[in-house]
């Protein structure tokens, strides 16, 4: 489990795709985190959740399944790509950020930007099967970062960037046009999946204890 802090940026030596098209392994250089990551071990890479499966005195090297290459941009990293990593949060370490899997939604691209004082307003594409999730003041991970939602409209959403999150991270140097990793607030996709079970096709609350031969009883079991 991630929060959406991001530790550090590192920089992308190599992306070898699989002979048999199964898969590739990423090397990422990032030196200030020699000695702090171990073989199996997890790091987000702009969001994505990895397993380290080599260490290098400048880096780590990790394994992209198939799915992982249909599901996110990272089969689409260049050697020197700039990427956000994060390590897992400790138990009982601050949750600065939000609730963050490592799992990857979907892929958008940034619209726009707009200065505003010392900072930034972004608009990102929001695809249509997660707009339901992303909610005005609601959290969101834009390639591992963790954001407050400014603003939702029809197919975007908006992010204000602080001065620290412009320099820290990958999202200062994103332009219009550019490819970004989503994570939804996970909460979010379990409430819905919770009340399923009490809703009907046409989205009407069934009362709790429903008589099972009537029609919301019939829906209910």
């Amino acid at each position: 489990m991630f929060t959406g802090i991001i530790e550090g940026t590192g920089t992308v030596a190599a992306l070898a795709a699989a002979a048999d098209g199964s898969g590739a392994r990423l090397a990422v250089d990032a030196p200030w985190l020699a000695g702090r990551l171990g073989l199996g071990e997890s790091v987000a890479v702009n969001g994505c959740c990895v397993t380290v499966a080599e260490t290098t005195p400048g880096g780590f090297a990790a394994d992209l399944a198939a799915e992982t290459l249909r599901r996110t941009a990272l089969g689409g990293l260049a050697a020197g790509a700039e990427v956000n990593l994060e390590r897992p949060m400790a138990l009982g370490g601050r949750l600065g950020g939000h609730l963050v899997q490592g799992h990857v939604d979907g892929v958008a691209k940034v619209l726009d930007r707009t200065p505003v004082g010392q900072g930034e307003e972004v608009r990102v594409e929001l695809p249509p099967d997660l707009e339901r999730y992303v909610v005005e003041k609601g959290s969101v991970a834009v390639d591992g970062v963790s954001l407050t939602v400014a603003g939702v409209g029809s197919g975007w959403f908006a992010v204000a960037l602080v001065p620290h999150t412009l320099e820290v991270t990958t999202l200062g140097r994103r332009r219009p046009g550019d490819p970004v990793q989503l994570e939804v607030d996970v909460v979010a996709k379990y409430v819905e999946r919770l009340v399923q079970p009490w809703t009907d096709r046409a989205g009407i609350p069934m009362r709790a204890g429903a008589d099972e031969t009537s029609v919301e009883g019939r829906v209910r079991r």
